[in-house]
């Protein structure tokens, strides 16, 4: 019989465990709790809380309520959502992360510093990313979001430079973009980078690696959306050609099962434990 592990470094970060912790101490008071986009990117979470009455809704929807309790998810909101609660006596439920509220302020001062020399603030992270619509909205919408080192090119060279790196973001990506940028900026301007990816997400990457290497077969669980999911899979991958990522057991075919000894499975800061749980349980009995 195959031997499965769980890996105990998997599942949610502290922002999120913080996030549903408040929101289901909110949905235990009784009332109405709208959460301003999924609380986490895992749909099965989501619906999970949502059978619990939690209401996800969009932007649009936030901007027509009034007088109603709203969370707001660990990655955090740029100042304009926080402007449309005020003027609809909207009680925020503030879940974000404090690793974030503090890259928050960080970027919020050096934009305002920027306006005596013009230096550009620039974030490593992904374009449309909640968090990093949370940072861009800190300097009015006028940071530079590069994605990868082909963004770079729409970074002024001539004038200064302050890098930061969306929380969840990879070391080494960041410390690519780095050298990328140290190596094209003109002589005599300032560039200053600032590592401000969560430690409890980065160190999540050789923890991994060293589980991925130890098992057969991986599977990967983690929601679509999930963007350290898609990080930590392919890290997996790097590791053990042998790697899956499925978002439920509908997702496993019985013909990776086969003929292997150990089964490995893990998952993003968005994975709920009970989910990894539900697919020991189903491969457990498969491999019997």
């Amino acid at each position: 019989m195959a031997k499965i592990e769980i890996d105990s470094g998997s599942g949610f970060c502290f922002g999120v465990v913080n996030a549903i912790k408040k929101a289901e101490e909110e949905l235990d008071k009784g009332g109405t709790l709208y959460c301003l986009g999924d609380i986490v990117h895992n749909n099965y979470e989501v619906e999970r809380l949502q059978k619990k009455g939690l209401i996800t809704i969009d932007r649009e929807t936030f901007s027509t309520l009034r007088n109603v309790k709203v969370l707001l998810r660990a990655h955090g909101e740029p100042p304009e959502t926080y402007r449309i609660a005020a003027e609809n006596n909207i009680e925020i439920i503030d879940a974000t992360c404090p690793v974030v509220l503090k890259l928050q302020q960080q970027i919020k001062n050096a934009y305002q510093e920027s306006g005596k020399d013009g230096t550009q603030i620039v974030i490593y992270g992904k374009v449309g990313h909640a968090e990093v619509n949370g940072l861009v909205g800190q300097t009015s919408g006028k940071a530079l979001v590069i994605e990868d080192s082909s963004d770079v090119s729409g970074i002024d060279m001539s004038r200064n430079i302050r890098l930061y790196s969306q929380t969840t973001k990879s070391v080494e990506g960041f410390r690519h973009m780095v050298d990328i940028i140290t190596r094209e900026a003109s002589p005599g301007i300032s560039f200053k980078y600032y590592d401000t990816i969560c430690r409890q997400v980065s160190n999540r990457i050789p923890h991994i690696r060293e589980f991925a290497g130890r098992h057969d077969l991986i599977l990967f669980v983690c929601g679509k959306k999930s963007s350290n999911g898609r990080v930590l899979y392919d890290e997996c991958v790097h590791v053990n050609k042998n790697s899956y990522l499925i978002s439920d057991i509908e997702d496993i075919e019985e013909k990776w099962l086969s003929g292997v000894d150990s089964i490995g499975i893990c998952g993003a800061t968005s994975t709920p434990k009970w989910l990894m749980e539900k697919v020991h349980e189903y491969v457990k009995n498969r491999v019997e």
